[in-house]
Formats: C-alpha cells, sequence, structure tokens
C-alpha cells in the first residue's frame, strides 16, 4: 500500500475534527440590519421651528405677489412648482414668475390666515389657510381684460426641504363663493367691568 494513501484517512479524521471546532460564520444579513438600525442617526425634527419658516415664507410669497417682487418669490418656488388656480388652469414657476414680475396682477392687500402647517418629516411639511385679497385685479395677457380677483381663497401648499432650503413644490387655490363674516372681536375684560352697573 502507498505511504500517501495509508495518511489519507489521518489526515480527513484530523481535518474533519478541526473544523468542527471552529466557530460557524455570523449571520451578516442579521447582523447588518441590528447595526443598521441601532447605528443610525435619527434627525431631530423641530415642528415649531418648521411651522414658523414654512408660515414665514408663505407670507413673504404674498407680500412678493403683490409687490411686483419676483427675486424674493422666486427663493420661495421650487423649479418644478406645479400650481392649480382658482379657474382651473394650472401655471408653474416661470408663469409665476411672469405674472409677478409684468404685474399682471394687482391688489392693495393680500393677508393669509388660519395658517395651519402639517409637519410630514424633516424634509416635507403642508400648509393650509385662508387668503384675503382686497382690490385685486388680474389682467388677462391674451384677452387683455382686467379680471376681478378680490375675495376670499382657502389654499394647499406642499414645501419640500432641499439642500437646506424649504421651497413651495405644489400649490392649489381655491374661490370661497359665501365666505363667512369674520367674528367681532371679544369684548376686553375691562369693558366689561366699566359697563358692569355698580
Amino acid at each position: 500500500m502507498n505511504r500517501r494513501l495509508s495518511l489519507f484517512p489521518i489526515l480527513l479524521v484530523a481535518v474533519t475534527t478541526f473544523s468542527a471546532c471552529q466557530r460557524t460564520a455570523p449571520d451578516t444579513n442579521r447582523d447588518a440590519t441590528k447595526i443598521a438600525s441601532t447605528n443610525a442617526a435619527k434627525e431631530a425634527i423641530n415642528p415649531v421651528a418648521i411651522e414658523a419658516e414654512i408660515t414665514r415664507l408663505e407670507n413673504e410669497w404674498a407680500t412678493g405677489s403683490q409687490k411686483h417682487d419676483a427675486e424674493a418669490v422666486r427663493k420661495i418656488l421650487a423649479d418644478d412648482l406645479a400650481i392649480t388656480y382658482p379657474d382651473g388652469n394650472t401655471g408653474t414657476k416661470s408663469s409665476e414668475l411672469s405674472d409677478i414680475e409684468s404685474g399682471a396682477l394687482t391688489a392693495d392687500g393680500w393677508l393669509v390666515s388660519d395658517t395651519k402647517v402639517t409637519v410630514l418629516s424633516g424634509d416635507a411639511a403642508v400648509i393650509t389657510g385662508r387668503s384675503v385679497i382686497k382690490n385685486g385685479k388680474y389682467k388677462d395677457a391674451k384677452s387683455k381684460k382686467a379680471i376681478d380677483v378680490s375675495g376670499e381663497y382657502r389654499f394647499t401648499d406642499v414645501y419640500a426641504r432641499r439642500n437646506g432650503q424649504w421651497q413651495a413644490v405644489a400649490s392649489q387655490t381655491t374661490k370661497i363663493e359665501n365666505p363667512t363674516p369674520a367674528p367681532a372681536p371679544a369684548p376686553s375684560p375691562k369693558a366689561s367691568v366699566a359697563a358692569s352697573p355698580k
């Protein structure tokens, strides 16, 4: 018998015994998910700060539109902005800025109120609210007619934070056909005391 063949059973037993003593390799798929989920730093979201920023931007958009300040509005609008106007027509950042620059829209006043910001994440938020336009006119470029746009509106605007900057990515406005009058302010406590009989 060949000497090499006679050592084969001994080597086979030694290799098998030695390999049985080795630890099994860890399940890297499970361990990777544990590590990823435990080490992932969650971004701290400050909803109050986001709400304040979105509300500020919404007011700047209205003021910029009223004052024909396209540069102020340009920063607020995302390049891929989609707008739905009260008459059902749609617009883009380009068309919105064009209307502002050309002075197609004029108004004596543009008040934004009743705002509610819903923070969806650290990079997405929705604002709803009411706009009141006083003595508003829109000069249609095609017909050259001035359209009265005075009145009250409800709006929904979607904002996204891109490269650290909040921008409007979608906007929809609906005219309130029969607005309810604003409630009268409550009398101050001093007025009530002064008016009460002694």
